[in-house]
């Protein structure tokens, strides 16, 4: 009775790593550039948030308030606490995220964004 044994050689082995290491390579630069995204996302949705909490503010007491308790606002997880400048009759933000250094979003309500002077009103813009 002979046995006979499958299986796979060193070299198969060896060229399936290679492959992987090769697929690796390729995809690993662009989780990055998706992961910068999403942080740039999340910046972009808080500062939509604080227009939101911002208005609502307005509507009950005829001004802004630079005051995110007062405006009972929670930035989402890694976004630092927006910087807000206000105004008799407008306001302004910027925020920037813990994981991505060197980029900053703003908004502006009835006057110019502090980062792109040719942004639309309420129009969250990043750098």
């Amino acid at each position: 009775m002979t046995l006979t044994r499958r299986g796979f050689t060193l070299i198969e082995l060896l060229v399936v790593i290679v492959i992987i290491g090769i697929l690796a390579a390729i995809a690993i630069p662009k989780f990055a550039v998706s992961k910068n995204s999403a942080y740039m996302a999340a910046m972009k949705s808080d500062l939509k948030n604080l227009a939101t909490s911002e208005a609502a503010y307005f509507g009950d007491s005829s001004k802004y308030s630079a005051s995110t308790t007062a405006l009972n606002f929670k930035q989402s997880t890694g976004v630092n606490p927006p910087a807000i400048t206000t105004g008799t009759g407008f306001w302004s933000a910027t925020v920037n995220h813990a994981q991505l250094s060197g980029h900053t979003c703003a908004i502006s309500i009835n006057t110019t964004n502090p980062l792109v002077s040719t942004a639309g009103e309420g129009e969250p813009v990043c750098n």
